[in-house]
């Protein structure tokens, strides 16, 4: 809390918006469009590699979260004052950061793709700097962004070392999906023990739920894709790639909102994310390859 006292008592109105400006850099749309334009518009090895580094570490700190269920400093605290905007985006537990995880997936796996020393420089100090705000605002101890920035940085080695450009070997897809879908079940075993057993309120433990969903759908998704739509992400006729990705992220988003009809009970709000996943993953593909992409498909196919 020392910290988060100094930083309280440097507040301006200023910082305030700058740092709530900073701070959505690790916001959950943000990712999607990023993802999406670089799964269907730019490089599926590169989307793969952020994916997995995405779903993985989001199912880590989410399990984190509902394992040690540390309240935020504010609970802690009452006494301590938070930044109101920050208040909305600061569900569930404070340990560890999912602002956080969330920004250093999508930075780092781009800081560890793209092979410039200035390019690596502004991702990974972007991501510091989402770390710093969630400090900033009141919505997270040193400890909370620390242990997700170690997480996310260590799982970004991991997909870069053991995830290949193309499916070359069935056992490894195979492996590479199943410990997604085994990690997401875990959480759902822990957040399902927690809620019957009354420890934890829904609220508390519904990201965790929605990211077990959501990395079930990626897994899925990305088996499917790589072994059997393998589907080309660049077109020659440039102008369709603003119209795909504007077509793809319409509906991406209509799912979102318009699944919200199943209930907002924790098995509906994991499915809704477990659909809309799948969607980016799995279903749109097939739509690219089949009205986007016929010539350069059929190229390809009659090439292989």
């Amino acid at each position: 809390m020392p910290l988060l006292r100094t930083l309280e008592s440097i507040r301006t109105p200023w910082l305030d918006t700058a740092m709530g400006f900073a701070t959505r850099l690790g916001e959950e749309m943000i990712l999607i469009v990023l993802f999406c334009a670089l799964f269907w518009c730019i490089s599926k090895r590169h989307a793969y590699v952020m994916g997995a580094v995405f779903f993985l570490s989001s199912l880590a700190v989410q399990g984190l979260k509902i394992v040690f269920r540390v309240p935020r400093p504010w609970v802690y605290d009452p006494s301590f004052t938070i930044v109101g905007e920050a208040y909305g985006a600061a569900t569930g537990y404070a340990f560890p950061s999912g602002h956080t995880q969330n920004a250093a997936a999508w930075l780092g796996s781009l800081g560890a793709m793209i092979k410039k020393w200035w390019v690596r420089v502004v991702c990974f100090g972007l991501a510091g700097l989402v770390a710093f705000t969630r400090l900033y605002l009141g919505v997270h101890y040193l400890q909370d962004v620390l242990v997700s920035l170690a997480i996310t940085f260590a799982i970004v080695w991991l997909a870069m070392k053991f995830i290949p450009a193309e499916a070359t070997c069935m056992k490894r897809e195979v492996a590479i999906a199943g410990v997604i879908i085994l990690c997401a079940f875990a959480v759902i075993i822990v957040a399902a023990v927690l809620y019957h057993g009354g420890v934890s309120e829904a609220r508390q433990i519904r990201d965790a739920t929605r990211a077990a969903g959501a990395g079930i759908a990626f897994a899925l998704g990305m088996f499917i894709e790589r072994n059997y739509i393998k589907f080309e992400p660049r077109t020659k006729k440039w102008w369709m790639q603003p119209i795909k990705l504007i077509v793809g992220i319409a509906i991406t988003v209509a799912l979102q909102e318009g699944l919200r009809v199943m209930g907002s009970e924790l098995v509906p709000d994991a499915l809704r994310y477990f659909f809309m996943v799948f969607w980016i993953m799995g279903v749109y593909p097939v739509v690219i390859k089949k009205f986007f992409q016929p010539e350069e498909q059929a190229a390809r196919e009659a090439n292989a």
